[in-house]
């Protein structure tokens, strides 16, 4: 068995070689490399996450979930409150209870759909607009402070295996369950 690290010696990002070095010691039959690719994905897609939000959306009054919402609904809105769950990744109750939130700040509009009356079409607001728009300014600013790591090379080339990655066979199984 793997002594366990001294206080202070592990971080977040660092976990994973501890990780993957203690599993494979734990399990036979591993694979490290697949293991090293989606725990180091994961890690470092929350930690940005986590960065975005802190340095950027909170300041401004807004989560992460928030954000998303009001960024589908800028982009490609008016929507009904299912598609909007649909394209930003969240559930329609979570959708559901943020909108509610969104709404009280002025930010969306919630409206009956024309062509079906329990449907519920989401619009921002002239505020929403100006919101996201601001937001995301400052959100972009912070992508390149993560984007400028890499040189254009490296960009396009991870950009180009994250897409492969989005267009494989474990991710079409998992759009399905979305």
């Amino acid at each position: 068995m793997t002594a366990q690290p001294a206080d202070g010696e592990l971080d977040y990002l660092s976990f994973v070689d501890f990780a993957i070095a203690r599993t494979s010691t734990e399990l036979e039959g591993i694979d490290p490399e697949a293991m090293r690719l989606v725990l180091t994905l994961h890690r470092l897609t929350s930690a940005l996450v986590y960065d975005l939000e802190s340095a950027v959306h909170r300041p401004r009054g807004l989560s992460w979930p928030g954000f998303r919402v009001l960024f589908v609904l800028w982009l490609a809105g008016p929507l009904e409150a299912k598609r909007v769950a649909e394209l930003s990744g969240m559930s329609r109750a979570a959708v559901s209870a943020l909108v509610k939130t969104l709404e009280r700040g002025g930010l969306v509009e919630r409206r009956q759909a024309e062509h079906d009356r329990r449907a519920v079409q989401l619009t921002l607001t002239a505020a929403g607009r100006e919101t996201i728009t601001s937001d995301y300014r400052a959100h972009n600013e912070r992508e390149q402070a993560w984007a400028n790591t890499l040189d254009a090379h490296e960009r396009a080339t991870l950009i180009g295996l994250l897409d492969k990655l989005m267009a494989g066979s474990a991710a079409a199984e998992a759009k399905r369950r979305f």
